[in-house]
């Protein structure tokens, strides 16, 4: 873990010294103005000035030196095309390969220049971020807000890719056409959806979507897992290998996120017949449902903890934990008993293992697949949420075998029982538990006392150029890069800025206005969504006289509808907008389909309550993956590792909010069951107008 200034000295090309931004300069400046007010000797108008004026003259340097190098390049590819002309008159070989070659350079050469803005871009934002932490002010929304939205923006140069993309395609296209291919006379542009396979060309596609923050499909499903990463990461710097990952290892930890989320839903259906059959109120459905949640708020922390240990043992424990809960929930209805109903769920919410799912990904899988674990780990979950309630509209059987009693009601229980005791067994068979980084450092110690490796920043950008399509480029840190409380004799010592936060007081603490919009947002959606989902099997069956199956159906398809909706928003929408746009859109679409879904007109129709809950559904499985995107984009670097680490946070806030939405419910149930339609919706309507409140008034942080 190394501060940020000394990271950008080490990774600077040195011809293009002069022309990064001077961030030891900006951070010793921003010392200096605490000191001037402190003293007196400084108005704060005239820092804020000055402060100003010295960022637009670092930026319009690093762009101008930018813009100069593309016109050098573009320079080299018209050169080259002219070149490229007189080969494929007269076509020969060796030609060919120099002509490719020459292609491949001015693309290495381009990689450079992206990686170059994006040490700046994130220098920028660190020097911002330190001084509002140093002054208290929100300038960093004004400084963005009035630079961005202005049309000579130099701004939306450093932070977009302006003018990269024809340099791109011209690279692209001329690589194409010096590729053999048999019978075929197509280009890139004829063949939009031909692979570009040469390496170069991927690892800049890759750059320039890191440099963009623009989305593809798997990039933004992935972000609803809030895989915690770092700023900075070239796949030269992963140390993870074979020795710590393993397939079959992390296809337990998806089918492990798969059954939590099938055992989760495939009671909703029916929790209401079942609370009755035991004397208790349809409406303590909200309470059976719930109990999983209030356990999962304690079971997060420990399997957090357990996680940094070890990774099997909690695995092992949670199934374990949900066979007996699951066995507990069947037994209930034999025995009678509410409280071994409610007894058996709190056991499955201990055994509650997501912390250890998501943590498995982010420290045991390599770079080059993260994304597409992370999109598993979401797909999973979202084909788990719709695959219990359809499980549960197909267990409309009823037999006993001795004295135990099998039917709508106790087969959840008995089914999932089963699943967790096979899985059990296979974890037990193929699981491999990864090697730590203390043991993998005694390894190496051991084996090569003496080896000492070392590369320059040129030699690593050649090595991701040739590694290409195995190892996109600038996706993670595993270098972690000091945020903005990087080594000022004044602040905190250097081992308390880089420490991950050790309780949820000092993770508290590390969380800015922005952070906290997002969490609210977290919490809003997730209780929407549960009010939406527990109630349904009451809410429908009294005004619309729905059997269980109905509602198993209506439940099952609107989880079906995730992955489609995340594919149009991952592929186009987030391409077109910028994230908060749609953070804000969604919000606002939430509330709409809330608003709609309230009991105002008699009578109560089924297109009414399903086109609204759709609506609200998909409007709020939008924002959940940009909301998680910009989460992990504002957080604190320090939040990205350790027991208290932001996948946590975000983990309890939708926790909380499930189990404050499944009490709502049940508290609304003594109002009658012909107001807890209303009664429920209105908590969700009041924090849905809070959340777009608390967006509007940081909505220039969020960039």
């Amino acid at each position: 873990m190394v501060a940020f200034g000394k990271y950008l000295q080490r990774k600077q090309i040195e011809e293009w010294r002069g022309y990064y931004i001077n961030y030891k300069m900006m951070k010793k400046k921003v010392k200096q103005y605490a000191e001037q007010i402190r003293g007196g000797s400084q108005h704060p108008r005239h820092v804020l000035k000055d402060f100003s004026r010295m960022l637009d003259t670092q930026i319009e340097k690093t762009v101008l030196f930018m813009l100069e190098q593309q016109g050098l390049l573009a320079g080299r590819l018209a050169t080259l095309r002219e070149t490229h002309d007189d080969v494929l008159a007269q076509p020969d070989i060796s030609k060919i390969v120099q002509l490719r070659e020459s292609y491949r350079d001015v693309g290495k050469d381009l990689l450079q220049l992206l990686v170059f803005v994006e040490l700046n871009a994130i220098g920028l934002r660190k020097i911002l971020k330190k001084f509002d932490k140093r002054f208290g002010y929100r300038f960093a929304d004004y400084y963005v807000k009035t630079r961005a939205n202005h049309p000579y923006s130099q701004l939306q140069q450093v932070f977009k890719h302006v003018g990269v993309g024809a340099v791109v395609g011209a690279i692209s296209r001329n690589l194409h056409e010096l590729q053999e291919h048999e019978g075929s006379f197509y280009s890139i542009y004829d063949q939009p959806v031909l692979p570009l396979q040469d390496p170069v060309v991927e690892s800049i596609k890759a750059a320039v979507d890191k440099l963009t923050n623009s989305t593809s499909f798997l990039n933004f499903l992935a972000q609803h897992a809030l895989i915690m990463q770092d700023d900075l990461q070239t796949p030269s710097e992963d140390n993870i290998d074979e020795r710590t990952y393993h397939f079959n290892s992390l296809l337990l930890n998806l089918g492990n996120t798969f059954l939590y989320m099938v055992n989760t839903y495939i009671i909703v259906p029916t929790a209401d017949d079942y609370s009755m059959s035991l004397g208790a109120a349809a409406t303590v459905c909200g309470v059976v449902i719930g109990s999983m949640a209030v356990a999962q708020v304690f079971s997060s922390v420990y399997f957090s903890a357990w996680s940094n240990r070890s990774y099997f043992k909690p695995l092992v424990f949670s199934s374990i934990a949900l066979f007996i809960g699951n066995l507990m929930y069947a037994l209930a209805y034999d025995a009678n008993s509410i409280w071994l109903l409610l007894l058996g769920r709190l056991c499955c919410g201990l055994g509650s293992a997501r912390a250890v799912n998501r943590r498995y990904i982010s420290d045991c899988v390599p770079l080059r697949i993260r994304m597409q674990a992370s999109a598993g780990f979401v797909s999973a979950s979202a084909l788990g949420m719709a695959c219990g309630p359809a499980l549960a509209g197909l267990l409309q059987i009823k037999f006993k075998i001795y004295n135990l009693t099998f039917n709508q009601s106790t087969l959840p229980g008995w089914v999932m029982a089963v699943a967790w005791l096979f899985y059990l067994v296979w974890l037990c068979i193929s699981f491999k538990e990864p090697v730590r980084d203390t043991e993998e450092q005694e390894e190496q110690e051991r084996s090569n006392p003496n080896e000492t490796t070392s590369m320059t920043d040129r030699e690593e950008n050649s090595r991701v150029v040739e590694e290409g399509l195995r190892k996109p480029l600038l996706i993670t840190s595993g270098l972690k890069v000091e945020d903005e409380d990087d080594c000022d004799e004044s602040e905190e010592s250097a081992e308390d800025s880089r420490r991950p936060a050790n309780s949820f007081g000092d993770a508290y603490r590390l969380l800015t206005p922005s952070v906290k919009v997002q969490l609210l947002i977290y919490f809003m959606l997730k209780y929407a969504m549960e009010i939406l989902l527990s109630e349904s099997s009451v809410v429908t069956s009294y005004y619309f006289g729905w059997t269980t199956s109905s509602v198993a159906i209506f439940l099952a398809c609107l989880g079906l509808t995730v992955l489609p909706i995340n594919i149009l928003v991952g592929s186009y929408i987030s391409n077109m907008f910028e994230d908060r746009q749609i953070l804000l859109t969604s919000e606002i679409i939430v509330f709409i389909g809330i608003l709609f879904s309230f009991n105002l007109f008699v009578p109560y129709t089924v297109p009414q309550y399903v086109i609204s809950g759709l609506v609200m559904f998909v409007a709020a499985e939008v924002l959940e993956g940009v909301n998680l995107s910009l989460l992990s984009r504002v957080m604190s670097s320090r939040l990205s590792k350790g027991t208290y680490n932001g996948g946590l946070l975000s983990t309890e806030a939708g926790t909380l909010a499930r189990v404050v939405a499944d009490v709502t419910i049940t508290l609304g149930g003594y109002l009658g069951r012909n107001h807890l339609l209303n009664a429920t919706l209105l908590p969700s309507l009041v924090i849905c107008i809070g959340s777009i409140v608390a967006t509007l008034c940081t909505y220039n942080s969020l960039y």
